[in-house]
């Protein structure tokens, strides 16, 4: 056994219900868990009657996404050190036929990919791509992320258009299904838990490329996701948490002077979408960007001054040397490509 898929989940049994039966029949040979975030519904009791062979990972309080998984990955550490590779998936992801085996051999046969994502469709509308990572991810010049397939709220139609090559180089392979190279994830100082939630793949991949690893995604590995299982696409606090961590794994990764250039603009870019948010009476969301910025400003040193044993830079792939703002909203570009 070589491989791990490791749900997170936090009183999710209507999901675990719903999906973790297909999960277990379609990842044949792998170890499939579920890492338990304190829920306090049912999930443990009906998982251990109806999934006996799913192993259960408990945490004593919830600690969100990148502390969720790293507890799970220490724990299984000790328990089944046999495993090269662990899947982060949600638990609202549904695999297709054959998804995980693409993956495992690219991996095999590519030693210095650290990690990879399927193709992530739309569970509602499977023609699309999904929110949540498309064919894998970007980042434009001002640190804002896109994926291919996926820019802001557009997604994509998909016609095979991203699957060649079938396993293209990217900027970050998506957190809703996230298969790592274990000795990778060690290396790059695994997951933040300070970002709690949101673009704690973002920099867990930027890390990674920073050591010296590549990131995938793998068209020929196909998974539906729902999206917004725990915070919804309208939530102002995803909206604070995406628009707060963006900024955060900037300066955490570059040198300071590209960072301070980037964090420059967002004053002002940043400031355009929340005059965006007011337009539509979406004050809340406009208060959220007010509140990320606070934040960051509070959380910078702590961020930009910590210690790394990796050069600070951009990764080679999947950089964008334009502003996707400008491409997407004034251009009225579609299917970007970094």
């Amino acid at each position: 056994m070589k491989t791990a898929v490791v749900i997170l989940n936090w009183n999710g049994q209507h999901w675990l219900e719903k999906f973790l039966p297909t999960v277990v029949e379609r990842s044949p040979g792998a170890l499939v868990v579920v890492a338990d975030n304190a829920s306090t519904d049912g999930s443990q009791a009906w998982t251990t009657s109806q999934c006996p062979d799913v192993h259960w990972i408990a945490m004593d309080v919830n600690r969100g996404y990148a502390g969720g998984y790293n507890t799970a990955l220490e724990a299984l550490a000790l328990t089944h050190p046999e495993l090269i590779y662990a899947v982060l998936m949600n638990s609202d992801i549904e695999p297709q036929a054959d998804w995980l085996r693409p993956m495992e051999d690219f991996m095999e046969a590519h030693p210095k990919a650290g990690a990879i994502q399927p193709k992530l469709l739309d569970f509602q509308d499977p023609s699309r791509f999904e929110y949540a990572g498309g064919m894998g991810g970007g980042m434009d010049c001002w640190g804002y992320p896109f994926a291919l397939g996926r820019v802001f709220d557009h997604c994509e139609v998909d016609s095979g258009q991203y699957d060649q090559p079938a396993f293209p180089r990217v900027f970050w392979a998506s957190g809703a299904c996230l298969m790592v190279r274990l000795d990778a994830f060690a290396r790059a100082g695994r997951l933040d838990p300070r970002l709690f939630a949101h673009m704690e793949e973002i920099d867990l991949c930027w890390r990674m490329a920073r050591a010296g690893y590549h990131v995938h995604a793998a068209a020929p590995s196909v998974v539906y996701h729902v999206g917004g299982g725990t915070l919804g696409a309208l939530s102002p606090q995803k909206t604070y948490l995406n628009f707060r961590n963006s900024l955060l794994v900037a300066v955490k990764n570059l040198p300071t002077l590209s960072a301070m250039r980037i964090v420059s603009a967002r004053l002002f870019l940043d400031g355009i979408a929340g005059l965006l948010f007011l337009s539509r009476g979406q004050a809340a969301h406009c208060w959220a960007i007010v509140r990320a910025h606070v934040s960051f400003y509070r959380l910078f040193a702590a961020f930009a001054l910590a210690p790394s044993p990796d050069p600070k830079g951009w990764p080679e792939a999947g950089l964008l040397r334009r502003s996707i703002v400008w491409a997407h909203h004034a251009k009225k570009e579609r299917g970007i490509r970094f």
